[in-house]
């Protein structure tokens, strides 16, 4: 046990630092490894690689991806903040130069350097605009929530050009909610869901995968004629999965599907974990996901710091919805998005930004006494609040 007497940077870190929430994310990162193992060999043999090729590549980046998470969990919150800023300064550089240098893939340019730019920027976006909204509402001289609302633009006007309208959506979703947060008047709620609906339809007018995904979702092929898309087949052979599965599995290793879906190791991972391990399995990761995103939601609601309330919340949220977003459409409850499950698919910048994502939230859900964060306050010049 490490003493409470002693006070150095790594003692201070075990003792203030969300065990429970590092527990969860640590029993994601270990099931990850477990139905990689399930998923990804048959995907290796397609392509004529060896067979846990894959595995090993998910190790390697689990290495540098435990670092960046253990530490970024050290900064403090005005650290955190300047990371942040940084990051997605460089993220959105590097989003926009693959709209000129990108390796086209499916149709998108979103890979550059062999890195995922837009990975890196949605946890960085999150915290920039938190800060923003935060300091809206700790000072009237700020205008906090114009930032943000300029930053939102900014961010995805660039994915959408890639396209990349999966990680539009996402972040789009927790700017809202954030936004709402920051207590926005109702007609800007109906105003923002108003340009959101109008944006749905530019997608769908202006943009043939988004409208292919979107009819063979709402309209697929009858059973004896018709050429099912690509992603059509996977979310019906993926649905098929679970009911092949059943409620206890075929076994590790016994799954078919993973040798039909061309995206088994990523996307469609759930998929592998229905058939093999069963119906019961994929409940009990879901309710993995779902402890991390309560216990962050309720760190939030206890956090006197805005900075601490507003970054928690918009990080939950964030891996809390793409969590959600793919095990949708992997139950074929919504069309394709082309996003990872969290910690457990395959993806070396999926899993470093994940893990950033998750080292910034551990960060400021650290427990830090009033007295020091009023000492913060005080040597950053910022007014301390009436409530202290």
């Amino acid at each position: 046990m490490i003493s409470r007497a002693e006070r150095t940077a790594f003692s201070d870190w075990a003792w203030t630092i969300d065990r429970w929430l590092l527990a969860g994310i640590g029993l994601l990162i270990v099931a990850g490894l477990v139905f990689a193992m399930a998923g990804s060999p048959p995907v290796a043999e397609r392509l004529h690689l060896p067979t846990f090729h894959f595995v090993n590549r998910q190790v390697a980046y689990l290495l540098p991806a435990l670092a960046v998470m253990i530490g970024t969990s050290f900064l403090s919150p005005r650290h955190v903040r300047r990371a942040a800023l940084i990051l997605f300064a460089v993220s959105l550089a590097l989003v926009i130069a693959t709209l000129f240098f990108g390796q086209e893939v499916k149709g998108a340019k979103r890979w550059i350097f062999g890195i995922q730019p837009s990975e890196f920027l949605k946890p960085a976006f999150v915290v920039v605009v938190a800060w923003a909204f935060s300091e809206g509402a700790r000072r009237k001289d700020v205008p906090g929530n114009w930032i943000a609302l300029l930053l939102f633009p900014l961010t995805v006007i660039p994915l959408i050009l890639q396209p990349d309208f999966g990680q539009t959506m996402l972040l789009s979703l927790v700017w809202a909610a954030l936004f709402f947060m920051a207590g926005l008047h109702w007609i800007w709620v109906a105003g923002l869901g108003g340009l959101g609906s109008a944006a749905v339809l530019l997608a769908y007018r202006f943009a043939p995968h988004v409208r292919a995904r979107i009819d063979g979702f709402l309209d697929p092929p009858p059973p004896m004629g018709g050429v099912p898309s690509a992603s059509y087949f996977q979310s019906e052979v993926a649905l098929e999965s679970f009911t092949a599965g059943s409620w206890f599995g075929k076994g590790p290793g016994e799954g078919t599907v993973k040798r039909i879906l061309p995206d088994s190791h990523t996307d469609f991972i759930f998929a592998v974990i229905g058939e093999e391990f069963g119906v019961i399995v994929c409940i009990a990761l879901a309710l993995v996901f779902a402890f991390i995103v309560v216990r962050g939601l309720l760190s939030a609601a206890r956090n006197e710091d805005p900075f601490c309330r507003f970054a928690t919340a918009g990080l939950v949220m964030l891996f809390g919805l793409q969590s959600c977003i793919n095990m949708a459409v992997n139950v074929h409850l919504m069309p394709a998005k082309g996003m990872t499950l969290p910690f457990v698919s395959y993806g070396g910048s999926s899993l470093i930004s994940l893990s950033l994502g998750m080292g910034f939230l551990l960060a400021v859900t650290r427990k830090r006494p009033r007295t020091r964060v009023l000492t913060q306050v005080a040597a950053s010049g910022e007014p301390i609040p009436a409530a202290a």
